[in-house]
């Protein structure tokens, strides 16, 4: 038997049957199979893991800091401790298998009075972290929609 004699030829002969009818009509049912499975790579690990996360995290940290904008609310922090946490819940909110220690969002940032210009502000700093590491333009709008539905609870500043 000839390599054009295989098992979906003998199907199709069996059934009566043309055997390029049963190839063509079997490969359209696996596209269209797999197309409705949606393989996409969790956002966690487009970002690079842990200690992609965590580097990015640290150059974010270093420009809030830094940031005559919003640097106030960081003056006399413990900056390893929020290096730590800000990475544990980025690499949460990604979909990572690293769990977020600290207090909820609303309890962390409670009496610091952060307005909407100070919460972009951050965003900012952030967005220019991810470009420094070159985050695709995807990731990074996913990761800042995520950390975005969180400005009802840090925010209480009203114009």
């Amino acid at each position: 038997m000839g390599s054009d004699f295989d098992f979906l030829t003998l199907l199709a002969i069996a059934n009566g049957v043309r055997a390029s009818h049963t190839k063509v009509a079997l490969a359209v049912l696996l596209s269209a199979s797999c197309a409705s499975v949606r393989v996409d790579t969790p956002l966690y690990e487009r970002l690079g893991g842990p200690r992609a996360i965590h580097v990015i995290v640290d150059d974010f940290v270093g420009r809030v800091t830094t940031a005559p904008r919003i640097r106030r609310f960081f003056e006399g922090s413990n900056l390893p401790l929020v290096r730590e946490q800000v990475t544990q819940f980025i690499c949460q909110a990604a979909g990572g298998p690293r769990t977020y220690l600290g207090v909820d969002m609303k309890t962390a940032h409670v009496g610091l009075g952060i307005s909407d210009a100070d919460f972009d502000a951050l965003a900012d700093d952030l967005n220019a972290s991810l470009d420094k590491f070159n985050i695709a333009a995807r990731d990074k709008a996913e990761l800042l929609a995520i950390l975005g539905r969180m400005r009802v609870d840090i925010v209480e500043k009203k114009p």
